[in-house]
């Protein structure tokens, strides 16, 4: 009997990805449409930035952001009352094998931004990478001459 390939990290990787946004499409749209019904997710505009799905497609984490920020936790503590909802209208979509249990958590890469454009702006490292600059452009004068 043949043996099927065995699927390399880069396809694994890529299924995750397709899987992962696969998912973050049916929630987004359950957003639009308002079909989750709960006060606090229709009075407010809410992002959901990304799905990182577990290697087996049984978990997926999702990552929320409200519009700037506003209600942080109340929004993610509406999505974490809902997970059932959410679960169950996921697997309806995308028929996998599993249902893949989904954990909301707020999405802190914008904050995490944020901190280093803070210290990307600030003048000593400004002076840092300015002398870091020059010293490049001397060795490579003193490559080519």
């Amino acid at each position: 009997m043949a043996r099927l390939p065995t699927s390399t990290a880069e396809t694994r990787s890529v299924r995750l990805l397709k899987v992962g946004e696969q998912v973050r499409h049916v929630i987004s749209e359950l957003l639009t449409r308002q079909a989750v019904h709960d006060e606090v997710l229709s009075a407010r505009t809410v992002s959901v930035t990304e799905v990182r799905m577990s290697p087996d497609l049984r978990h997926a984490t999702v990552f929320i952001k409200p519009l700037l920020g506003e209600d942080e936790e109340a929004v993610l503590k509406a999505f974490r009352t809902h997970t059932a909802y959410f679960q169950k209208e996921v697997a309806g979509k995308l028929k996998l094998k599993y249902a893949a249990k989904v954990k909301f958590l707020s999405d802190d890469s914008f904050d995490e931004a944020r901190r280093i454009e803070m210290l990307l702006a600030d003048p000593r490292v400004r002076r840092d990478v300015a002398v870091a600059a020059d010293g490049a452009e001397e060795t490579d004068e003193d490559a080519g001459a």
